[in-house]
Order: structure tokens, then sequence, then C-alpha cells
């Protein structure tokens, strides 16, 4: 990457902001100017890039002139609300939110899977949900040994999934549960701590929640497969920062448990965590601040002759939505090496 980049960071001083900020530096993304922006009551922070105080700014309109890539973790509202400023001052908007994922002409990229769809871009790109991008770097190894014709995938999301605040009210209910005290839901709508409940997102028509909606069509868009069918079930679980899936797949083939393993091995993204005489697997614990998807139980479907079931994880804030991001980032950057 010979070429540097004008980097704009929009939602700097949330928790997905500060892991774009933390992976380009760890990546050593070619940041030639880095500019924070933030809503008016952050104005004032600094934060540290390359041993560097930075100030945060407010994001306006005019924030985007001169900057090649812009960053987005602000929430879909103002991705919407500035998408038009920052991709008419010439600026990639490499976009975390819901806003534009399922738009048709906006790109919707695991760079582990469809790089190549980046460069369709114009203007914008769509960062997929965290569960869909978890999902898709496990099993896009084994579609390529054979299509996959339907996904039954059961999530077990962490709190980061709702940003710092989610982060921070399952802290406060875990001391509040420990030391006797009252537990009044503030964020979520029901006692977070030592408990587990449906994904808190309105329940449509047909009986899927919005989370489990955006796996289904997600899923088929990053794919490029409109056959795919997928039954998700999305739970939100006390835990900090990654999330667990439990996933069966049923395929054109019958793929064997060792041809999966080996197509795992060799995948970018992909850590095998799979020790069945210890009973050590992908556990969120061990994925929390990892690159990789840790993927591992992998094993026959007992109920289907061309299935298999496995089990992964993966950290939400950063495979599942900074990293992502900046990998996104990476890729255009390639056609400038």
């Amino acid at each position: 990457m010979s070429k540097m980049y004008n980097v704009a960071v929009a939602g700097a001083t949330g928790a997905v902001g500060l892991e774009m900020l933390k992976t380009l530096e760890k990546r050593n993304f070619p940041v030639k100017s880095l500019r924070l922006l933030a809503s008016a009551r952050s104005v004032g922070k600094q934060l540290e890039f390359k041993g560097e105080k930075i100030p945060v700014e407010e994001m306006t309109n005019d924030s985007f002139k001169g900057i090649d890539i812009a960053l987005f973790s602000a929430g879909a509202s103002r991705s919407k609300d500035f998408a038009k400023a920052c991709v008419e001052s010439g600026a990639v908007m490499i976009d975390n939110s819901s806003a534009f994922r399922m738009v048709p002409d906006v790109p919707l990229v695991v760079p582990e899977i469809n790089p190549e769809d980046a460069f369709q871009h114009k203007g914008i790109i769509a960062n997929p949900n965290c569960t869909t991008i978890i999902m898709l770097v496990a099993l896009n190894p084994l579609y390529k040994l054979s299509p996959i014709r339907r996904i039954i995938v059961s999530t077990y999301q962490c709190s980061s999934g709702a940003g710092q605040k989610g982060m921070n009210e399952l802290l406060t209910q875990t001391a509040d549960y420990v030391n006797g005290r009252p537990i009044v839901p503030q964020v979520f709508p029901f006692q977070y701590a030592f408990n587990l409940f449906s994904h808190n997102t309105a329940i449509g028509p047909n009986g899927y929640n919005e989370e489990e909606m955006k796996m289904v069509n997600e899923t088929r868009k990053i794919m490029h497969d409109a056959n795919i069918s997928v039954c998700p079930t999305c739970i939100r679980i006390p835990t900090i920062r990654s999330h667990a899936e439990a996933i069966t797949i049923e395929q054109e083939r019958k793929v064997s448990v060792e041809e999966a393993l080996a197509a795992l091995a060799k995948a970018p993204g992909v850590k095998i965590v799979n020790d069945a005489a210890t009973n050590h697997f992908p556990m969120p614990i061990e994925s929390n601040d990892q690159y990789d998807v840790l993927v591992g139980r992998v094993r026959d479907d007992l109920s289907c002759p061309k299935g298999l079931a496995l089990f992964v994880c993966g950290d939400q804030l950063l495979k599942g939505a900074a990293q992502n991001a900046v990998q996104i980032a990476e890729v255009l950057a390639s056609r400038n090496a």
C-alpha cells in the first residue's frame, strides 16, 4: 500500500469507533491524516492514535472535505443524515449501520468472501450485521466445497451489540445482583445479568425479529445466492463482546467432517478450536480481542444426510464491526498498492 489516505472516523468515541482507531493502528493502515468525528457533546475530548492526541470534532456536512475514506459507526440515522455530504465530498463511506445494507446498488462486503464487490461502489460500501459476518466467515469455506442450501442458526449475542451502554448495563446489573441490590433495566427491556432473552428488535408479521431477518437477507446478498434458506433465532446472553452461534447446514452434496475441517484450516479469518478429547471448543471469552472467528464442534448432522453442525464465536466489536470495516478499506487501498 504505497498511497496514504486521509481517513475520518464518524462516531469515534463509541465502542465501535474506538475499536476502529485501534484496528487502523494495529493493522498499520496507511493513514496520512485522521479526523475524529462525533456529536457536539464529545467535542473537547482527545483520543490517541499512534502516540498522538487527536481532538474530537463535531460532525457536520463540511467534515468530509479532503477525506478519502470515512469509517462510519455513528448509527443508522446519522449515516443517512451525512451520507450525501460524505459522498459528494469525494470520500468513500464505509458504513457500519443497517442504513444501506439492502440498498441494491450498495455493496455489502465481507473481505474474506466477496472483496471484489467493494469496487462496484457508488460512494457507499455497507458493513454487514455482526451476526451475519461471523456466521459467513465460517460457512464460506464450506460453501466452496458444496453450495449450502439451508442454514439453521441460533445466535447467543453479547452486550456490546448494544454499544458501550449495553456493556455498562450488564456490568452494573451483575454488580447489583451480586450485592443484593434491585435490578432496574434501562437499556434492555428485561434483566440482562444472569438471564437471556430473545433479541429485542421488533417482531415482524412472519414471526421473525429484525435481527433475524438481517441474517436471512444479508446472507443471500453477500453470497450472491437467492436460494439459500436461513432459519435464525437470535438470543441476547450476558457476555461482554463476543457473539456465539450454533449453526446447522444442509449442502448439495455430503461433505465429510474431515473435508470440512481441512477447508476451514486453510480459510482466511478462521481459527479451528476443536479438541474433543478435552471438550474444548469455541468460547466467547477466548474470542474476545481476536481477529479470527473461532470454529469448532464440527460434526455430522444426525438428522440430515447432507448436513453438518458447527459452533462459532467471534468478537462482535472487531470482526463483527470495526475490523471488517477496516478490512474493506484495505481492499480499496490494495488497488493502489
